[in-house]
């Protein structure tokens, strides 16, 4: 039955939540919606939903679901890997190790021989048993006569080990210099060396992309100057508010050094006068409400790619605002954080939304005897505690959404396996089988059909057109 306070006449806000590989559900669902032709006049966001949005408000939801997609690309799988630094130097440790090792694989290699030469005696193979100890005999002249072995293995090590700290005495360095060319950093030098361990280049690099080669028009630039993304991006949806295929749009980001939310919004002129209005707490609300039709929309490359980064294991994305703006040309730190999703239903509450969708990949909180397995690795643990605040978060927001909007919508998995930042996929002991980012997206696509457009959209009134 469909729940009689839908209405496509009412104003339907479209609010995407999660972080990391929640933005290739929400592609499939966006993709489904755009097909069946659901009515969306505002759609908020953050996390990898600032680039799903972005691409969606001008039309372009059903290129996100297809299989040549952004969230079809092969770059993805090095989303949210460990910083370049660091990897090479656990590579030289890693090295290191394996030849201190090296004397005990002759041991083991010993032992082997040994035992097979005994088999073959055993077996009356006598001439395969003297054949392998004189085999081995011969090995350890090679290694030990001269002492091969004992003068390049201490040799090996230490050059290991000195490439290894020249890699992060460079890579702190680095970082260094540009952390003192935007702010001072202080804390004791092994922290600095460490620093934020994951690198968010990718997915943002691909999102990027993504959006340039929607909104770039006749351009055949490849890789343009970043300031052109937004121009052309806000010139292209300003110019066709109210078509079919073009909405508003809210994003949400955090910014640590400010202690603040951003929410970063394109609207027509009679919609931004109520989004500058001021709240009753919070300060000054032109330090937290930003239209992006001024100057900061040549910022938009580096706030979806701020929209990716993660509070404490990432760096952060330094965006420095415009002189004229109230930060008075500060450079900040942008990133991500569950809870801006409650921002984000305050702002479209203020723009007049009647009804709202949310669109998340967070399945509904667990039940009893569903445990699984504790991820063991940084990322994992990470992603835990991300999908886990997700879940919380967006169980608050329902809640209290369903007193401030005349008809609350979700759409949600029942389960998904795949964490967060587990881009190459995982392994879903519940259906005994590897699972992708591509099925996370036909999952969405399936559940946009199964929960909201089936049972709501298509056994009520039928809109054609967005």
């Amino acid at each position: 039955m469909a729940d009689p306070s839908y209405s496509p006449r009412l104003r339907t806000a479209l609010v995407l939540t999660g972080a990391g590989t929640a933005g290739a559900y929400q592609a499939g669902a966006l993709c489904a919606l755009a097909e069946a032709g659901v009515k969306i006049d505002l759609i908020a966001a953050h996390g990898p939903g600032v680039a799903n949005a972005i691409m969606a408000s001008v039309d372009g939801a059903a290129r996100l679901g297809d299989a040549a997609g952004p969230w079809s690309s092969p770059s993805l799988a090095r989303a949210y890997r460990w910083r370049g630094g660091l990897r090479a130097a656990g590579l030289g440790v890693a090295l290191a190790l394996a030849t201190l090792l090296l004397p005990l694989t002759v041991l083991v290699v010993a032992a082997g021989i040994y035992g097979a030469s005994l088999l073959a005696s055993l077996a009356g193979l006598t001439g395969v048993a003297a054949g392998l100890v004189h085999a081995y005999a011969v090995i350890l002249d090679v290694l030990f006569h001269p002492p091969i072995l004992p003068t390049i293995i201490p040799r090996v090590m230490v050059l290991c080990l000195l490439v290894t700290g020249g890699i992060l005495v460079g890579t702190w360095w680095r970082a260094r210099a540009l952390r003192r060319s935007r702010r001072r950093t202080s804390g004791a030098f092994w922290w600095q060396l460490l620093g934020s361990p994951i690198d968010a280049s990718e997915p943002a690099q691909t999102l990027v992309d993504a959006v340039w080669t929607l909104v770039r028009g006749a351009s055949t630039e490849a890789a343009p100057a970043p300031f052109e993304i937004g121009r052309h991006y806000v010139d292209l949806l300003t110019e066709n508010f109210g078509q079919p295929g073009f909405c508003e749009v809210v994003f949400g980001l955090h910014d640590l050094d400010a202690r603040r939310d951003l929410t970063l919004a394109v609207l027509p002129e009679t919609r931004m006068a109520l989004f500058g209005a001021r709240r009753p707490v919070g300060g000054a609300r032109e330090a937290e409400a930003i239209d992006l039709s001024t100057p900061m929309r040549d910022q938009l490359a580096g706030l979806v790619t701020g929209a990716l980064q993660l509070p404490g294991v990432t760096a952060g994305q330094a965006i420095t605002f415009p002189s004229e703006h109230y930060w008075q040309g500060e450079t900040h730190r942008l990133c991500d954080r569950p809870e801006l999703v409650h921002r984000l239903v305050e702002e479209v509450i203020g723009l007049g939304a009647e009804q709202v969708v949310f669109l998340s990949a967070a399945p509904a909180a667990g039940l009893p005897h569903a445990l699984g397995p504790q991820p063991a690795d940084l990322r994992g643990r990470a992603g835990e505690w991300q999908r886990s605040v997700e879940t919380a978060v967006l169980d608050d927001a329902v809640a209290l959404s369903t007193s401030r909007f005349s008809g609350v919508f979700v759409i949600r998995p029942s389960h998904n396996p795949i964490g967060p930042f587990q881009f190459a996929g995982t392994y879903d002991e519940m259906s005994d089988r590897v699972r992708s980012i591509g099925d996370l997206r036909q999952q969405g696509y399936e559940d946009a059909y199964r929960l909201f457009i089936e049972p709501v959209v298509a056994s009520g009134e039928r809109v054609d057109t967005i």
